[in-house]
C-alpha cells in the first residue's frame, strides 16, 4: 500500500525544534578530519550516528579503514527503489580561530537580517546537509514505521582532507554499496528561492610545464638578444591556447564536448542568471570565454583552459637585469561530456614540443585527471526529484551544471556503475570553508521537507 507523504511533513513540522537540537549535538564535535589531534573527536562523531541510525531501526555499524571510519547503514523496504545516499561527517579546520564571533563548535541559533540561521563549523558543509535527510528518513519511520525505499547510507569521514581511504573502501564493498541511484548531498540551491539537481560536473586536469633553456641565468647586457629566453618561449605557447574568439586551440580539444539539449537550454534561460551581477560582484564587467556562449554554458557545460600560475626570472623587490634559465606555468582544465584527460594531456604536451625553439627543452609534471560526470537525466528518479523540489519550493527545481568537481560522483560512476542524483540546500553565502559558517534555518526545515518529498516521489516513480 502507498503510504502518505502529508502525515510525514506534518510530522516535520512539529518535530523541527528536536531535530534542531540533534543536528547542534553533532555540531558540538569537532570532528576535523585533517589534523590528527582530532581523531578521536572524528571517531566519535561516526559513533554519534551510529547510535541515532541504530536508534532508527536501521543496522548500522562503524566499517574501519585505513584513516577515519565510514558509517555504514541500512533498511527500508526490500524489493522497492534501492538508494544510496552519501554525506561526510568530518569537517574544516576553524583557523583563523580570532575571525569567529563565537566558538566554531558552540552552535547558535542567530537572526540575522536575512532571516534565522545555524551558526557553527559543518552546519553548511556538511552536517546540516546530511542531517535534513536523516531527520526526513526519522520522519517516514515515525510515521509509517519503514522507508517506502531500500536505502543504504555511507558516510565518510575524510572527505575534507581528501577522501584518502574512499575508492579502496568502495572497491572492496562494491557488490554491498551498489544501489540503482545514488543520492549525494553536499551541493546547493541555485538561488534562495530555487532549488536545483545537478546532473553536470566538469572534471579537471592539471599540468605544469617547465621550459628549460640555457644552464644558468644570465646577465641581460651581455647575453640578451643572442640567448634563448625561457620566459618569452613559454609566453609565446602560453598566448597560442586560445584564438581571439576565445576557443582553445589544442588539437581533439572539443571531441565528446556535446551541446545543450533544447530542454535543458530552456531550463538554464528560465532561471534568470543575472551575469552582469555575478562578474560585476569580483570587479568585472565582461565574460571572456568562448565568443556566443553564455556565462552559464562557460561555467557549467563549457570545458576550459586556464593558467592558474606563471614563474620565471627574479620576482623579488627592486630590480634585476637576468634572463632566466628556466620558465614554468601550472595549467588546469575543466573537462565536460566524454573529454579524455589522457589523450588532452598528450595533445597539451605535443602542443608545446611542437612549438620548443632549439636550445630549449619542455619538461612535464602530472596534477591529476579526473573525466567530467555527466548524469542519465532520462532515468524516472530525476524527473519524479525535480516535480517533489518544485512542489516545497516558491519556485520550480532545475537541472543544473556545475563549475568545480565533485569526486565521489565519478566514483560512483566508474566504480559502482550507477549515476548520482547531487541535491543540497545550502547557499553562496554560507561560508563554509571560512569563518562564522553558517545554514539557513530555512534551508535546513525545507531541506527535510524536500528530502521526504523526494523518497515519496522516488518510491512511486
Amino acid at each position: 500500500m502507498q503510504q502518505d507523504v502529508s502525515a510525514v511533513l506534518d510530522r516535520i513540522d512539529s518535530d523541527l525544534s528536536a531535530s534542531l537540537d540533534r543536528l547542534c549535538e553533532l555540531l558540538r564535535i569537532p570532528s576535523i578530519s585533517t589534523d590528527p589531534a582530532h581523531a578521536p573527536d572524528v571517531d566519535r562523531a561516526a559513533d554519534w550516528l551510529v547510535r541515532e541510525l541504530s536508534g532508527l531501526g536501521l543496522a548500522a555499524r562503524k566499517d574501519a579503514t585505513d584513516g577515519h571510519p565510514m558509517v555504514v547503514a541500512e533498511g527500508g523496504a526490500e524489493g522497492s527503489a534501492h538508494l544510496l545516499f552519501y554525506a561526510h561527517y568530518d569537517v574544516q579546520p576553524v583557523d583563523p580561530l580570532d575571525l569567529w564571533d563565537r566558538p566554531p563548535f558552540d552552535p547558535e541559533i542567530q537572526d540575522t537580517p536575512k532571516g534565522r540561521v545555524i551558526r557553527a563549523r559543518g552546519a553548511s558543509d556538511d552536517k546540516g546537509q546530511m542531517m535534513t535527510f536523516i531527520e526526513a528518513c526519522r520522519a517516514w519511520i515515525s510515521v509509517h514505521g519503514e522507508l517506502p525505499v531500500k536505502l543504504t547510507f555511507c558516510l565518510e569521514g575524510e572527505e575534507e582532507c581528501g577522501s584518502p581511504s574512499l575508492v579502496p573502501y568502495l572497491k572492496a564493498n562494491r557488490d554491498a554499496l551498489k544501489a540503482d541511484l545514488a543520492l549525494i548531498c553536499d551541493t546547493g540551491l541555485f538561488d534562495a528561492r530555487t532549488p536545483a539537481i545537478t546532473t553536470m560536473l566538469r572534471g579537471l586536469l592539471g599540468e605544469e610545464i617547465i621550459i628549460h633553456g640555457p644552464d644558468k641565468d644570465l646577465h641581460s647586457g651581455m647575453f640578451g638578444g643572442a640567448a634563448i629566453n625561457p620566459a618569452r618561449v613559454l609566453a609565446r605557447i602560453l598566448a597560442d591556447l586560445h584564438d581571439d574568439q576565445g576557443r582553445v586551440m589544442l588539437p581533439g580539444f572539443y571531441d565528446g564536448v556535446p551541446e545543450l539539449s533544447d530542454d535543458l537550454r530552456a531550463q538554464w534561460e528560465g532561471l534568470g542568471f543575472d551575469a552582469d551581477g555575478f562578474l560585476g560582484s569580483v570587479g568585472l564587467s565582461r565574460p571572456a570565454g568562448e565568443v556566443g556562449r553564455s556565462a552559464l554554458e562557460m561555467i557549467w557545460s563549457r570545458p576550459t583552459c586556464e593558467i592558474n600560475g606563471m614563474i620565471s626570472g627574479y620576482t623579488g623587490a627592486g630590480f634585476k637585469t637576468v634572463l632566466p634559465a628556466q620558465a614554468s606555468a601550472k595549467l588546469s582544465f575543466r573537462l565536460v561530456g566524454s573529454q579524455d584527460p589522457h589523450k588532452l594531456r598528450e595533445s597539451l604536451r605535443a602542443f608545446v614540443r611542437e612549438r620548443l625553439p632549439e636550445d630549449c627543452r619542455a619538461e612535464f609534471i602530472e596534477h591529476g585527471a579526473s573525466p567530467a560526470s555527466v548524469m542519465e537525466t532520462g532515468h524516472p528518479a530525476f524527473e519524479a526529484a525535480r516535480g517533489a523540489l518544485s512542489q516545497e519550493w516558491p519556485n520550480p527545481a532545475a537541472f543544473v551544471g556545475s563549475g568545480g568537481s565533485i569526486p565521489i560522483a565519478g566514483y560512483f560512476k566508474s566504480i559502482l556503475g550507477m549515476d548520482s542524483m547531487l541535491i543540497g540546500f545550502a547557499k553562496d553565502d554560507d561560508q563554509i570553508h571560512s569563518p562564522n559558517e553558517k545554514y539557513d534555518l530555512d534551508s535546513f526545515h525545507r531541506g527535510i521537507r524536500s528530502w521526504a518529498r523526494i523518497i515519496d516521489a522516488v518510491a512511486r516513480s
